[in-house]
């Protein structure tokens, strides 16, 4: 007679204000953390994101576990960045708890690690996910686009107002830099809403999860990206202002004039502002402002 197997249930996990007090800890306001504090919110995201057996996970900020737990039943593997060490052992514990083996802590800021050489043993497909402090929210996107190139998609939570900011079409108020960088290289969608009272602490604002799915298609060679987003920063540098000045104040080495003339060459009319803009003329204006310099250095 075939015996069966029971599989363990998954222990409930403890909630944040309980397990802080416990360790004897307090949220850092300075770190920005705001604990997801509904587990069920954290595992319908999961599901939502469709995370499969095959691929690899690069978390940002694992505070707790209430998002590293269910993406580690689903994923191969986690790789979870922490900054703050004062939370390591008690995630191991929690890990430990809920019978999860598949996910390593590494201790440090995500900004200051590699991104090839956190998932340079594994060819993935990686998907890096997180629940981001609204101070590095940023700075965490640009570094993820400059260096995608191991990165088939991000499962990311964000404050709503960014959120809008990233997913904005041109010629809206809230279109600018992030929006016009993510929209040439990606493609966004609203994964969930996230209230506020989900949350501890409980933050002023909601959030939002989008997904990013990164097409590497539309990639262009480093050298001529890295001044695609020299000029994306340059043409929001001074959003008020006129594309014409805004790029000839922008340490672009162009004069009024040349900035003009890169302009029209690129059927932009020097009047309109970088918030009009779309990705593909950003892309046709970056053409045309290399041209004209490779001109000036043989000329």
């Amino acid at each position: 007679m075939a015996i069966a197997l029971l599989t363990p249930t998954p222990l409930p996990m403890t909630a944040p204000r309980i397990l802080l007090k416990a360790w004897n800890l307090r949220a850092r306001h300075r770190l920005g953390q705001n604990f997801l504090a509904d587990t069920g919110v954290a595992q319908r995201i999961v599901a939502r994101a469709g995370i499969g057996t095959h691929e690899a996970v690069l978390e940002i900020g694992p505070g707790l576990g209430a998002l590293t737990i269910p993406l580690a039943r689903r994923a191969k593997q986690v790789r979870a960045v922490e900054k703050d060490t004062r939370l390591i052992n008690l995630l191991k514990a929690e890990l430990l708890a809920q019978g999860i083996t598949n996910t390593e802590i590494i201790p440090g800021d995500f900004l200051d690690l590699p991104l090839n050489q956190l998932t340079a043993d594994d060819p993935g497909p990686w998907v890096v996910a997180g629940n981001l402090p609204y101070n590095i929210s940023s700075q965490v996107l640009v570094r993820l686009v400059e260096s995608r190139v191991p990165v088939a998609r991000a499962l990311l939570m964000f404050q709503t107002e960014l959120a809008r900011r990233m997913t904005a079409a041109p010629g809206s108020r809230q279109y600018g830099r992030l929006s016009a960088m993510l929209q040439y290289c990606c493609d966004l969608s609203t994964i969930a809403h996230v209230d506020a009272t989900r949350f501890f602490p409980r933050p002023k604002v909601s959030s939002q999860v989008l997904e990013i799915k990164f097409d590497h298609t539309r990639r262009l060679p480093q050298e001529e990206e890295s001044h695609l987003f020299r000029v994306i920063k340059a043409a929001f540098g001074q959003r008020r202002k006129t594309l014409k000045n805004a790029l000839s104040a922008g340490n672009l080495n162009l004069s009024r004039d040349a900035a003009a003339q890169v302009l029209t060459a690129a059927g932009i009319q020097p009047i309109r502002r970088a918030e009009t803009l779309s990705a593909d003329e950003f892309l046709a204006l970056n053409h045309e402002i290399r041209s004209y310099a490779a001109t000036m250095q043989t000329g």
